[in-house]
């Protein structure tokens, strides 16, 4: 599963409920009406959207999708993909995490054959994933191994700021141990091709971050900048890349940095602070390198949320928009 199987052959997205105890069947209930429905395909439990519908006092027509079919209009056209156990609202059920990932899959797989153009996932509740005794850090490393994909890079966008990471789900003590000349590049490679032809931006320029405070000045707030990030810029720089750094990460993200199309975060709290700050419920998140095109929100289960009709679908609406852009290249 390195490739895709087919052209694409479809202009459909498909979408990912998420941990059904959150918010993302709401969010999902929300794009019923909306232009563009029609063109969206719900991977769910149909029971699960039509308890979540009533609960929040709304009629939305549900019409079963089945591959070839025309497609409603009207509602919303469901995969149907059944859960072990009832979800309820607040309250993650391992029982369900089989289901959930095999959802994923069944998405992965549409992607590939050219049914899908791209997919779009709601937040999954990875401890619950983990409770149920199934190793998951996340749904960028989980569509990595079902791809057979090497170097999946993280990208977060909200309006014209991209924000990468080259480390992403990793504890803060286990950052710099994990860094790498070699897989910086990789990172850098993946970042710079994936702007080149999924953004189509004709020479992207990437700032990169260093690790440590002053980018570890000179060696004395740390080696890592140094000894492992400037050999990665020099080695990419060579290959012909419009790159920068290491930068202290309080300047990369300040006017002083230029203009760059993508700035490079050493670790998942170096950038997405950034990125959430300019554009929280907006934000969409890219998995670049896979051979499908898959974006995501930029936000959590909100399992507080659950079942109150407050849920704002600002980033599911800009990550289903950006899927689309990406899809049709």
């Amino acid at each position: 599963m390195t490739k895709r199987l087919s052209k694409l052959a479809s202009d459909l997205l498909v979408v990912t409920t998420g941990e059904p105890a959150g918010i993302g069947p709401e969010l999902c209930l929300s794009l019923a009406g909306r232009p563009g429905a029609g063109k969206l395909v719900i991977i769910a439990d149909p029971d699960m959207l039509r308890a979540r519908a009533a609960l929040l006092g709304l009629s939305i027509p549900m019409h079963k999708y089945a591959a070839g079919k025309p497609l409603a209009t009207v509602g919303l056209n469901v995969l149907p993909h059944p859960l072990a156990r009832t979800a309820v609202c607040g309250k993650p059920d391992p029982a369900n995490a089989k289901s959930l990932l095999s959802g994923l899959r069944r998405a992965v797989d549409g992607c590939l054959a050219g049914e899908f153009a791209a997919m779009v996932t709601a937040p999954l509740q990875k401890s619950m994933i983990n409770d149920a005794g199934i190793p998951f850090t996340g749904h960028t490393e989980y569509l990595a191994a079902l791809t057979d994909t090497k170097v999946p890079v993280m990208l977060l966008v909200a309006n014209q700021l991209r924000v990468a990471l080259v480390t992403t789900h990793l504890p803060l003590r286990d950052v710099a141990a994990s860094l790498s000349t070699e897989a910086i590049v990789a990172v850098l490679e993946v970042l710079h091709t994936d702007l080149s032809t999924k953004f189509n931006i004709a020479e992207p320029q990437i700032v990169v971050c260093g690790l440590n405070p002053h980018a570890g000045e000179g060696g004395h707030l740390g080696g890592e900048d140094e000894a492992i990030i400037r050999p990665a810029v020099e080695r990419c720089r060579a290959q012909g890349m419009a790159i920068r750094g290491p930068l202290p990460a309080d300047t990369a993200f300040t006017p002083a940095a230029g203009n760059p199309h993508a700035i490079l975060a050493m670790y998942h709290d170096q950038g997405l602070p950034v990125i959430k700050h300019a554009g929280f419920g907006k934000a969409v998140n890219v998995t670049l390198g896979l051979p499908v095109t898959r974006t995501s929100v930029d936000h959590g289960t909100a399992l507080d949320l659950a079942g109150k009709g407050s849920a704002d679908p600002g980033s599911l609406l800009a990550a289903i928009d950006l899927a689309a852009e990406l899809a049709a290249g």
